[in-house]
Order: C-alpha cells, then structure tokens, then sequence
C-alpha cells in the first residue's frame, strides 16, 4: 500500500474466495490484516498463509448478523493494530429461488445477513477510521441488474450499492472514502456450489464478452486499489468487476 507508515485494517469473510484473496493481497501491500469469519478455522488459515509470507495478521471469528459479534471483532482488531485505516466487508450468503417459493424467513435472512451485516460492519468500524480510511463493501453484479432466481440476494445487494453512496457523501466530511465492488460471476468455491451445473458456468462465460469468469484475485486487487492513497478521490462509486457484461 502506498504512504510510509503501516496500514492495518480487516477483511470480512476472509476463509475463503474473494475475501482470503483480498486478505492475502492487502497483507502482500505491507497492511496488517485482521482476517474474520463466521468459521474461525479458515480465517486462522488465512491468518497463516499471511504471516508464512511474512505479513501481520489475525484472525477473528466473526458473525456479521449478530451485532454483539461484530463489535467486539471490529474492537479485537482496532486493539491489536492500534487502530483502523480500512475495511474490506466482503461476507455474506447467496439465494438461489423465485420470488413467490421464497419463505419470508429466507427473504429475511439473506437481508439480514448482506445487508444488515454490512451495515453492522460500518456502524463500528466508520467511529474507528482517521481522516484518509477506507471502506470497500463487496457487494455484486446483482447489485446493478437483476440475477434471475434470487430476489432476496438481488435486493440485498442493492441496499449494500445504496448504503455505500449515503455513507459516502454522510463521511466525506471526515475524510473517510466508502465504495462498492460489484463482481461479476467470479470462480470461488461458493459460486461454484451456487452454480452446481457445468453447463450454467459455460452459459456464463459465453455471455461474458471476456469469455471467462473473474479469478478472486481479480477482484481482490480492485478493493486494494480503492483502499490505497492511489484511490484517494474515489468515493461513492460502484466498481464493476465483470469482464464487459454490463456493456
């Protein structure tokens, strides 16, 4: 990361996909990284891969529905760092089912855990950025257009795409930056269990015009530019990661 002293921040859903990705990249920037998750043993494996590479971690286990969780990870990371600089909040869950076969308690708890869990993220960790912080929510494609078959999931990460802009403009006074990366279909182990049909991923790669799906690293390296003094005029948008669908 560019500026000469250390940066420290966290990565949210950090065991695995575009979260460990993004983890591992930070770290490789010169960042301390606080790597959370919902399952502690893959963030503590995150955690290991940075610190065999050199790099400062740690790993906290984390629920970001729960707001109790939350606090008291965003407090262990801002304790053991000394402070926060910025925030990667990439977890999060998929929905794949039409509109009138949802139940209310999936509707409910797809939001809950997208929406309301970025929102719980920021709520702590906005009090704990400086002037120059950074904010990067993951949220989706499905946060511009709709994905069919997942109302719950698409409406979510609207609200993220929305919440990101409010927090923007409501915090640039302070000098913190809040932006939004919306990847396209990206090869992690959850898309591809999403996906679970060879043939739906060949579909996707066909109607991608770069005619593949996005590597976690790709998107990871997108939310480390929008972290970094490089993006230091960049606040409020949503990035899209996507291989050239949206054009």
């Amino acid at each position: 990361m560019s500026g000469a002293a250390r940066k420290a921040g966290l990565v949210t859903g950090a065991g695995s996909g575009i979260g460990r990705a993004t983890a591992l990249a930070l770290a490789r920037s010169g960042a301390a990284v606080a790597a959370l998750d919902l399952d502690g043993d893959t963030a503590a494996e995150t955690a290991e891969m940075i610190a065999k590479d050199g790099g400062e971690a740690l790993s906290v286990p984390v629920d970001i529905a729960d707001e109790r969780s939350v606090r008291a990870a965003v407090e262990r990371t801002v304790t053991a760092f000394g402070g926060l600089d910025f925030a990667v909040n990439n977890a999060g869950m998929s929905s794949r089912r039409k509109l009138d076969r949802m139940s209310l308690d999936e509707f409910e708890r797809v939001v809950r855990v997208n929406l309301a869990g970025t929102f719980l993220c920021m709520k702590y960790e906005l009090p704990q950025l400086g002037g120059g912080g950074s904010i990067v929510n993951i949220a989706s494609n499905g946060g511009l257009y709709a994905i069919p078959h997942a109302p719950a999931y698409v409406a979510a990460k609207h609200g993220i795409v929305g919440l990101t802009k409010v927090a923007a403009v409501d915090y640039a006074p302070d000098g913190i930056r809040v932006n939004a990366v919306c990847p396209g279909p990206t090869r992690t182990p959850g898309f591809e269990r999403w996906a679970d049909d060879p043939d739906l991923i060949a579909r996707q790669e066909a109607i991608t015009p770069l005619g593949r799906l996005a590597a976690p690293e790709e998107v990871a390296a997108a939310a480390v530019w929008l972290c970094s003094d490089a993006a230091s005029y960049v606040t409020g948008i949503a990035m899209s990661i996507d291989g050239g669908r949206r054009a």
